[in-house]
């Protein structure tokens, strides 16, 4: 069963809706329960005030036509409510011997001195306390006011009522007119925060649907980020996650096809030989074992070097540490030596110790040498050095061979890139790789590979790293003075090569 959907713009509309009728309802209850209590409060204090004004004239008045003190409690009422009318909503009206009897002037919502049932009701009352009654305009709060005059023995009452509802229904009208505004309000702040929400939202809306529209070969899509707020930074984050998918979807593919295309003709070889050795003789078949074991050698350096090249463009690739310069010279010389025979000699070398993965840069160093073994003969000269330079490391390779043409500088780093092996008199045996590792490597440690003409011809491979914590270098940044020479005497005391 299909799950219904609801967006997150309805969601953040919703819930902002929630919360807007949650301020106003809160508020509007409290407000109506806090005026409908302070207002039956006014009405008590209002009746009972009338009661006291009733207390004080009884005390204070006279019968107008003889001056003397009232002698019926339904004169004194009638006086009474002639000078003291009541206020809105508010009515009077007197019980003598459990009937209506006069009633104060002015109009009312209902004639309660007209309801039998409600004039025996009070004229029975002896509690003077304020109670509510029900009527057919709603309810009223009223209150009975017993007077006794001297030598009139009868029952005599002032009824005084307050017609709660009525004088309620004023605040009620206004309060629905707040309700009315604040519905208006909300309506229009639900139509802002749709706005709103969509305008906030509108990256992350983007990212769907370019989310929707990359492909397993398309990862050009590119969200446009506007802005420096947190969804912004989700959009920028975006592209950045794209930018590296790309890159390595790319790496991947252009692994894989240079894999496939490297491996393509040894493998050709191998079934090609293999299909001819049940016709050949022995000492064919010697040959045979003999090109085949050294084309699987070949497809197994091919394929150690493409995993090699893969893995420089992933994280953790180097392993940085604390390297001294002169031993990884050191290191790299005796090892070259068993490359071929050359003259090897030691130009420099940086007595310092620097933060660098020794193990990629020796194995970027050897494939410089063994590229000059492959483009010199035994009479020629190959020196390795290493110096300190503002800060930075620079490692070369130096031969007396043909030297590199200046069109090929560029490209002679680029992955199965071969230059001409005519000027060195040798077949390649390779695939064009081992320059691109080192450039590879040199980058992986933020620097650059490149190649340069030699000062006493032939060619310089360079490569020019940062150094992170050097620690022996003069103020100018070039290596001490006898840096070089003690480095060399070193190099010839242990190794035994010859300058």
């Amino acid at each position: 069963m299909p799950r219904f959907a609801v967006s997150a713009r309805s969601r953040i509309v919703g819930w902002m809706m929630l919360l807007l009728i949650g301020a106003l309802a809160v508020p509007t209850f409290g407000i109506s329960v806090l005026w409908r209590a302070e207002l039956d409060r006014q009405v008590d204090v209002q009746l009972r005030a009338e009661a006291d004004k009733l207390r004080a004239f009884a005390r204070a008045s006279r019968d107008p036509h003889s001056g003397d003190p009232f002698t019926t409690g339904a004169e004194l009422l009638t006086a009474f409510m002639t000078v003291h009318h009541p206020a809105h909503n508010t009515a009077f009206f007197s019980i003598v011997e459990g009937r209506a009897h006069r009633r104060s002037p002015g109009p009312v919502p209902v004639r309660l001195d007209r309801d039998p049932e409600v004039v025996a009701m009070m004229a029975d009352t002896t509690d003077p306390s304020i109670r509510w009654l029900d009527t057919s305009v709603g309810r009223v709060r009223y209150g009975v006011v017993p007077v006794q005059v001297r030598r009139d023995p009868a029952d005599t009452r002032l009824v005084l009522v307050a017609f709660r509802d009525r004088q309620l229904s004023r605040e009620s009208q206004m309060a629905k007119t707040l309700l009315a505004s604040g519905c208006v309000a909300l309506l229009v702040a639900g139509a802002a925060s749709w706005l709103v929400a969509g305008r906030v939202l509108a990256p992350i809306r983007l990212v769907r649907q370019t989310a929707e529209r990359i492909g397993e070969t398309d990862l050009t899509q590119r969200l446009t980020v506007r802005g420096n707020d947190d969804v912004a930074q989700l959009a920028e984050m975006f592209n950045h996650m794209l930018e590296r998918l790309s890159h390595a979807f790319t790496s991947q593919r252009r692994f894989l096809d240079e894999v496939a295309h490297e491996l393509r003709t040894p493998i050709t070889v191998v079934r090609g030989h293999l299909e001819l050795m049940d016709t050949a003789d022995r000492e064919a078949s010697q040959q045979t074992r003999a090109l085949l074991l050294g084309e699987l050698d070949r497809m197994s350096r091919i394929v150690d070097d493409l995993l090699l090249l893969a893995r420089a463009e992933r994280p953790g690739f180097l392993t940085l540490g604390t390297t001294s310069l002169t031993d990884l010279v050191v290191d790299v010389v005796a090892n070259a030596q068993g490359l071929g025979r050359r003259h090897w000699q030691v130009a420099e070398v940086a007595d310092a110790h620097v933060d660098v993965d020794a193990q990629r840069v020796t194995q970027a160093m050897m494939q410089l040498a063994a590229n000059a073994v492959a483009h010199t003969t035994e009479a020629d000269t190959i020196e390795i050095g290493s110096r300190l330079r503002r800060g930075r490391v620079v490692l070369w390779v130096a031969d007396t061979g043909p030297g590199v043409a200046p069109e090929d500088r560029e490209r002679i780093f680029h992955r199965f890139y071969q230059g001409d092996a005519a000027s060195s008199g040798k077949a390649s045996t390779g695939i064009g790789i081992g320059l691109a590792l080192v450039d590879e490597i040199a980058q992986a440690h933020g620097g650059a590979a490149h190649v340069e003409d030699a000062a006493g011809g032939g060619a310089r491979f360079v490569i020019d790293i940062p150094a992170s914590q050097p620690r022996t270098e003069d103020v100018h940044g070039e290596p001490d003075p006898d840096c070089g020479g003690r480095g060399k005497n070193r190099l010839l005391r242990r190794k035994g090569a010859e300058p």
